[in-house]
């Protein structure tokens, strides 16, 4: 038995059933941890989709910006205007768009492995909150999106601000700010906010800003996987593992073995679209 974690597939479907093969996946005694972004971008976010669900068990995947984005256009009465643009047609327009909808929307924002000591999301975790503080968090907008009312998170959830979490945050903007966190967080200011503009390799951020695993208080009760930051590329120091290489911008699709120490990435390359 194995547990792989890799990063994001963005719909590059063939280059995920590579990187398995080379891996000699077996899904009926393997596991996968997917750092989310299953789709966008990539040329068969589909069969991706598909392909996913299909693992059962076998596969662990957490949200991602892109899978909250594909979720909120099926939700819009505008998304029908831009659906033939978007590279998420096929989803919306498939047969069984509401079921693969409907098992993404009850996919998680953090899954927590007390075993392996690790912990999996799509972009980070707040340097503040611990991992029992952060699963919490992530809950809250859980139980959001498997309710009855999960349109309210897409009614409110783009947008930059709130920049800094305080306790007595309410409604959206409480959900905004988790979701931010855990879907699109790479840098943080000196005052602990969010510094969702600034993009690129960690070196590109300005004075005021590092990038939220070197923030001085960061915990240090578990390894973290994630991916999300593409310009970053494989990354294991300050105790988080980076997988997001690339893929859908032609570089490469990155997995790691994580339940043994000392594994070494393997990767498949990726032709840019």
């Amino acid at each position: 038995m194995a547990i792989y974690a890799i990063g994001d597939i963005q719909g590059c479907y063939d280059p995920l059933l590579a990187l398995l093969k080379k891996l000699d996946f077996d899904p009926n005694k393997d596991t996968l941890w997917l750092t989310g972004d299953l789709v966008n971008r990539g040329p068969s976010s589909l069969a991706t989709l598909r392909f996913v669900k299909g693992l059962g068990d076998a596969a662990v995947t957490v949200l991602g910006n892109h899978d909250l984005h594909l979720l909120a256009l099926a939700e819009k009465p505008s998304a029908n205007r831009q659906r033939n643009r978007s590279a998420l047609r096929a989803i919306l327009d498939a047969p069984d768009a509401d079921e693969l909808l409907h098992w993404l929307r009850h996919r998680p924002l953090l899954h927590y492995d007390p075993s392996l000591n690790k912990v999996l999301v799509h972009a980070g975790i707040l340097p503040k909150w611990s991992v029992k503080k952060a699963g919490r968090r992530a809950a809250e907008v859980e139980a959001l999106l498997r309710g009855d009312d999960y349109q309210a998170l897409f009614r409110g959830m783009y947008g930059n601000k709130p920049a800094l979490w305080h306790g007595k945050l309410k409604g959206i903007k409480r959900y905004r700010y988790i979701v931010n966190v855990f879907t699109r967080m790479r840098m943080i200011t000196r005052r602990g906010g969010l510094d969702l503009k600034t993009k690129g390799t960690p070196d590109m951020a300005s004075e005021f800003s590092k990038p939220w695993f070197q923030v001085d208080h960061q915990r240090k009760d578990c390894e973290v996987v994630f991916g999300h930051w593409s310009a970053l590329g494989y990354f294991r120091r300050h105790g988080v593992i980076g997988l997001d290489s690339g893929c859908v911008w032609g570089r490469c699709l990155t997995a790691l073995r994580i339940d043994i120490p000392d594994a070494k990435p393997v990767t498949v390359r990726c032709h840019r679209r």
